[in-house]
């Protein structure tokens, strides 16, 4: 936090006057539980007296949000109180970058700053959004995500960190303090349990007592300990009753246990009820005042709730806002963007965390004839793929192509050609498909008309036919044979279609339908409305016979080149889960035909997790990009070149296929069963699963190549008085210079009687060493890792006795062992 907002904390924790948690039901109060809020100690004098003098109405404005006047393009708005000197708030998504209208830095997602294993990154990641925010006129970040990947389909694994407790919990504990020491107010989300999109806003979340707090509320509770000041309560309930009116989440454990001074909102539209949710300990309904609003006035008025919960509430906000200055004026100025200083960080973690998968017989970095003679294939090579759909989406300031960043670093001299292999976007209908009266390419529809089409289709062959439409104002309606083409999906649905797929290179949205069709004639009726601004739309296709065509260009510049740079991707958004780890569309065949021409060839995935990968042993090379931000196609090229060393590691263990991974084949644990999911593998969550069943990955956690090679030597492990300190040295073996990310796993204590996993993450250092350099490396392994949560005791038992000790390159090598008295 900024020294401005330290300063203020520790004079209100020196007074006493600190607001501390409410020990409330769940049930309407009694007036037991009213003079027990009323006992609460007071927050500091400018807050009590504004309390003093607002109104119930004015209470009530602050507990829900509104529609903001300005428009500024944020996710929330919460109205302030003018006469008595009260700002509004604003609230803005921003797991990648500031999500508003304007443009800001489009960040690298957060799965891949997390591959570079790196805090002090993570922290400079948030200063980034926290200067940002503030510029761009906000007050409140909706950021970090820190719910683990639990499952492999999960539609928002690019927005969190990691499968794995520890490094979730020390990645998000810096980015809050960098958020945070920008003045923006930092919200630690989805608590608790949000580890998928299918049904999020209606899944019984039923978890045990052990892993609830082993595996998912480590990172929530490093949150909470690095001074985060607001909470985003999720969807889904947790053990039958949801999270925004969970007592035990929001009143026992964060209140009560972690000792949180903020307020909790709900997630957009989360909300349930209005007395169950308020004395739970829920502060804030979002976007909205369905609960808290009209109907909170009245449960007060009627006696239902004292109004002392809603008193709490509000001071839970205006002592945050106090802390950060905005009450008395004393927070600083807001800042200007800088552009340029946003733009190296965003360069920095992209390269930080560029994961090298695969890479047979030192394919990459590319040099000699490999680095002057290349095809670059794939529709992401030519488009940018700069974030995820959904709250992720940033408006970056710019975005280069990858093969335009290929072609400058190639040089002058080099031939680099280009092939699509897979349209995203469709292909000009053929010029007799449809009968005369239609532009397919470029229909104009006036302002304030409306226009229609009744026509027919001709079919030549039968065939997968994929119609694209592209349009600029409200959706045409398309009606193919009767069969609405492109309906408008229900809810958050038809908003959040993707971060590539949803919109054409010239801005225009799409969306896109596939079915098989017939020979013949085919019924077409189309509808289509100017409004205000009038809009044109264009009809497109894709059919076997344009994708066939599209992979044999690619297959002739493939045979044509001395290597192969092949884009691949997968468009992720929230609110809705993947249903296959296999790469979308028909880029399985794209690879397969170019790999059988070309074996020089390298798969860069622009992915947002892990993906099956069939194909694997065509490929020369595998790189792992993820959603790499606005200056992704830089970092791309600086790693394909070897300008830079690739230096991220897998936060997430890949499986081999669909039917080898922890929520596989049981559908109790994954989409649910009848409304209810079961976290049944326990505390062996991502590569702890793997272990425990003794299932081979793909690539396992921790995994990514280097172009050196390091060796470890050394080890020693000792007890400290809180932990373990385990000692090795780092060598680099190669002749390049590198980074390497050694990392250290502790086995299961003897004496628990509780279930445990073979190993744990204990620890880990990123490293930069030069060609030939040695290392010692202290890596501390503290008393929480060493520690079990006991159901019986309802705590935390240190497990004592002999532990072993590895050191190793990723959970599937560890190289080095010993053993330790705890």
């Amino acid at each position: 936090m900024s020294d401005t907002v330290s300063r203020r904390s520790v004079l209100r924790l020196l007074s006493g006057a600190t607001a501390v948690a409410l020990a409330a039901t769940a049930g309407p109060p009694s007036l037991a539980h009213a003079a027990t809020a009323r006992r609460q100690p007071a927050a500091g004098p400018r807050v009590e007296g504004l309390l003093t003098k607002l109104t119930l109405d004015e209470k009530l404005s602050m507990l829900h949000g509104s529609t903001d006047p300005k428009a500024l393009g944020q996710a929330g708005y919460v109205p302030g109180v003018e006469r008595l000197g009260i700002p509004p708030l604003r609230l803005a998504d921003g797991p990648a970058g500031v999500r508003v209208k304007q443009h800001a830095t489009a960040l690298p997602a957060p799965v891949l700053l997390a591959a570079a294993f790196d805090p002090g990154l993570a922290r400079r990641y948030g200063q980034v959004i926290g200067r940002e925010g503030r510029a761009l006129g906000q007050d409140v970040l909706l950021s970090p995500m820190v719910n683990l990947i639990r499952t492999p389909y999960a539609g928002r694994n690019f927005e969190t960190f990691s499968e794995d407790p520890l490094l979730s919990a020390d990645l998000v504990a810096e980015e809050i303090k960098g958020i945070q020491s920008e003045g923006l107010i930092a919200t630690v989300k989805h608590y608790a349990m949000n580890n998928q999109e299918k049904d999020r806003d209606s899944i019984d979340v039923r978890v045990d007592e052990q892993t609830l707090n082993e595996v998912e509320l480590r990172a929530f509770e490093a949150a909470v300990g690095a001074g985060a000041r607001a909470v985003m309560g999720a969807y889904n309930k947790v053990n039958g009753t949801y999270a925004c009116e969970s007592k035990e989440l929001l009143t026992g454990i964060l209140r009560d246990r972690w000792g949180f001074e903020g307020w909790v909102m709900t997630d957009w539209h989360a909300a349930h009820s209005t007395v169950a949710s308020l004395t739970a300990g829920l502060d804030m309904e979002m976007p909205n005042g369905k609960y808290f609003g009209a109907a909170l006035r009245t449960a007060v008025q009627n006696g239902s709730v004292s109004e002392e919960y809603v008193d709490r509430a509000v001071r839970r906000i205006l002592t945050t806002m106090d802390d950060f200055g905005m009450l008395d004026g004393s927070a600083p100025p807001r800042p200007a963007r800088n552009p340029s200083a946003g733009a190296a960080v965003a360069l920095e973690v992209a390269k930080a965390g560029a994961t090298l998968l695969h890479n047979r017989n030192g394919t990459l970095p590319l040099t000699g004839e490999a680095a002057r003679s290349i095809a670059v294939v794939g529709p992401t090579g030519s488009l940018p793929f700069v974030s995820g759909g959904g709250s992720a989406h940033v408006i970056p300031d710019h975005a280069e192509r990858p093969l335009d960043a290929i072609t400058s670093r190639a040089g002058r001299g080099a031939q680099v050609s280009y092939a699509l292999g897979e349209d995203l976007f469709g292909k000009p209908l053929p010029e007799d498909a449809l009968a005369e009266g239609i532009d397919p390419e470029g229909q104009r529809v006036a302002a304030g008309k409306t226009w229609t089409y009744k026509g027919t289709l001709t079919v030549e062959d039968a065939d997968e036919w994929t119609f694209v439409i592209h349009y600029s104002g409200t959706r045409p309606k398309v009606l193919l044979d009767g069969v609405d083409l492109f309906p408008v999906a229900t809810g958050l649905a038809e908003h959040f279609t993707g971060g590539l797929v949803s919109a054409a290179p010239d801005g225009l949205a799409v969306r896109r339908r596939t079915l098989d069709l017939a020979a013949g004639e085919h019924r077409v009726e189309i509808t289509a409305k100017g409004g205000a601004q009038g809009q044109t739309f264009r009809l497109r296709h894709a059919t076997g016979a344009t994708r066939a065509q599209d992979v044999a260009e690619a297959v002739e510049a493939a045979r044509a080149a001395e290597s192969v740079v092949l884009f691949a991707y997968e468009d992720a958004t929230e609110n809705q889960d993947r249903t296959t780890l296999a790469l979308p569309g028909h880029q399985t065949g794209l690879i397969e035909a170019v790999t059988a021409v070309n074996p020089r060839t390298t798969v860069v995935l622009n992915t947002s997790s892990s993906t099956s990968m069939p194909w694997l042993e065509r490929t020369a090379a595998v790189l792992q990009m993820y959603y790499p931000g606005q200056e992704g196609a830089a970092a791309t090229a600086a790693v394909l070149f070897g300008d830079c060393d690739p230096g991220g590691r897998l936060t997430q263990t890949f499986p081999v296929d669909d039917a080898h991974h922890p929520v596989a084949g049981d559908t109790r644990r994954y989409p649910g069963v009848d409304g209810v999911e079961e976290y049944s593998e326990g505390v062996h969550v991502g590569h702890r699963w793997y272990d425990a069943e003794d299932v081979r990955p793909l690539f396992p956690f921790g995994h990514g190549l280097s172009y050196t090679s390091f060796v470890y030597e050394g080890l020693g492990v000792e007890r400290t008085g809180d932990g373990l300190e385990v000692v090795f040295t780092v060598r680099n073996t190669g002749r390049r210079d590198g980074v390497d990310i050694p990392q250290v796993y502790v086995g299961a204590s003897p004496d628990l009687q509780v279930d445990q996993a073979e190993r744990v993450l204990g620890g880990y250092q990123r490293l930069a060493l030069k060609a030939g350099e040695s290392r010692k490396v202290t890596v501390r392994v503290d008393e929480r890792t060493l520690s079990s949560w006991d159901a019986k005791r309802h705590g935390w038992v240190l497990g004592t006795g002999r532990r072993t000790v590895w050191v190793g390159a990723s959970a599937g090598e560890l190289r080095l062992s010993g053993r330790a008295q705890v």
